[in-house]
């Protein structure tokens, strides 16, 4: 049970880590845990599948950085993989004059991060794009697409059991020690000692950092995403990725139209405080995780100051026809009956005591440790990028 490496967590980022540690260390014994019986069971898993170009992240940030060459990364890895993908193009709508100088700013910000290709458009050229969507000016992205993650991870799992590693299912965290050279990780019935240990655990990745006696200030805070899918007789309305201005001051893109890889179109999400961690039905609910969120002081900060802006998103969560009129405001032809509900997804959302969003990916080191503690989206879209990062925060 002796290993070099140890990865908590069998989502993209934590099996794209293990890939990349084996490509670096070809000799090297990993492991990887994950609590469920398979790869990809939460935020991989319920991911809206798309390929983000890196836009809206701050230049120079984390998210940027790993956005764009993470971006790169995966349309490679995919063609040498035969995994499916497709660089469909994103168009950004602006509805409203008042909307122009944003979108000016994340064309220059666009600019900034190199992303490739990208344009401004009017009325016309939205046309040609997406025929059936509004908008009096936009940006047009034909870098971003969409892909099968849940196929990446499988094939990062394929690809580093055949280099050796070890990844154990049903094998859930419960206690992490260090040694005066290694590091022991307890699971229910076995114990590993490992030289380096890497946490990319999610939703419960403060929980594991915990366990192992790191005492970061960042909580994990979930919030379900809430999707409809259009009916088939209407999906070929949506040709790619049909995007509005997200809001300044909310780490969410607002709701927008991806087509997925595997056919249909999702249109979506909301964004709702979750009861439950992994939570994605309505009324999923944990008491001791929901105990946990409210006796954080990070959480009512944040309520406070974005109440109303919680209160919209519960609204369109229980009422279809607040959901519909905004969607409508990117393809006005958009009816009732044309939408049927989608699967949830569940985002882990890391705060400060202060209430504050964590805007870019956060590790926090030890000796022999990396605890990944925020890594929302682009994640998926930046794991092979991310790996690369915890290799060099380890060295």
């Amino acid at each position: 049970m002796n290993f070099d490496f140890t990865v908590v967590g069998a989502g993209i980022v934590g099996l794209a880590t293990a890939y990349k540690l084996m490509s670096a260390y070809p000799e090297a014994r990993v492991l990887v845990l994950e609590k469920e019986p398979r790869v990809a069971a939460h935020q991989t898993g319920h991911n809206s599948g798309v390929i983000h170009s890196g836009i809206y992240y701050k230049p120079g940030s984390y998210r940027a950085r790993n956005c764009v060459d993470g971006r790169h990364q995966l349309v490679d890895f995919c063609r040498e993989q035969g995994v499916r993908y497709e660089l469909c193009g994103k168009i950004i709508v602006a509805t409203g004059e008042d909307e122009l100088p944003r979108l000016e700013n994340i064309y220059r910000r666009g600019v900034e991060n190199n992303i490739e290709g990208l344009s401004r458009i009017g009325p016309e050229e939205i046309r040609e794009l997406e025929p059936r969507s509004a908008g009096i000016r936009a940006l047009h992205v034909p870098c971003a697409g969409i892909v099968d993650f849940v196929g990446v991870s499988k094939a990062l799992e394929r690809l580093i059991r055949d280099k050796g590693a070890v990844i154990a299912f049903n094998a859930r965290v419960n206690g992490i020690y260090r040694r005066k050279e290694s590091v022991e990780v307890h699971t229910a019935g076995k114990t590993y000692e490992t030289g380096y240990l890497i946490n990319c655990a999610g939703l419960y990745s403060d929980h594991v950092a915990r366990s192992a006696g790191v005492r970061s200030p960042v909580q994990i805070v979930p919030f379900r995403g809430e999707y409809y899918e259009l009916i088939p007789e209407v999906d070929h309305w949506v040709r790619g990725l049909i995007y509005p201005l997200p809001n300044p001051n909310f780490p969410f893109l607002g709701v927008h139209f991806t087509r997925m890889i595997h056919g249909g179109v999702e249109c979506g999400p909301n964004a709702v405080f979750a009861f439950k961690r992994e939570g994605y039905e309505k009324l999923s609910f944990d008491l001791n995780e929901t105990i946990e969120t409210v006796n954080f002081p990070g959480f009512w900060k944040m309520a406070g100051k974005h109440w109303r802006m919680g209160l919209d998103e519960y609204y369109r969560s229980f009422s279809k026809r607040a959901f519909l009129r905004q969607l409508q405001k990117l393809i006005p032809g958009i009816r009732l009956e044309h939408l049927r509900p989608s699967p949830a997804g569940v985002r882990a959302m890391a705060l400060t005591p202060g209430g504050e969003i964590l805007d870019d990916f956060h590790f926090e080191k030890t000796e022999r440790e990396v605890h990944v503690l925020n890594a929302p989206s682009p994640a998926a879209t930046a794991a092979l990028s991310i790996g690369d990062e915890i290799i060099k925060q380890l060295s």
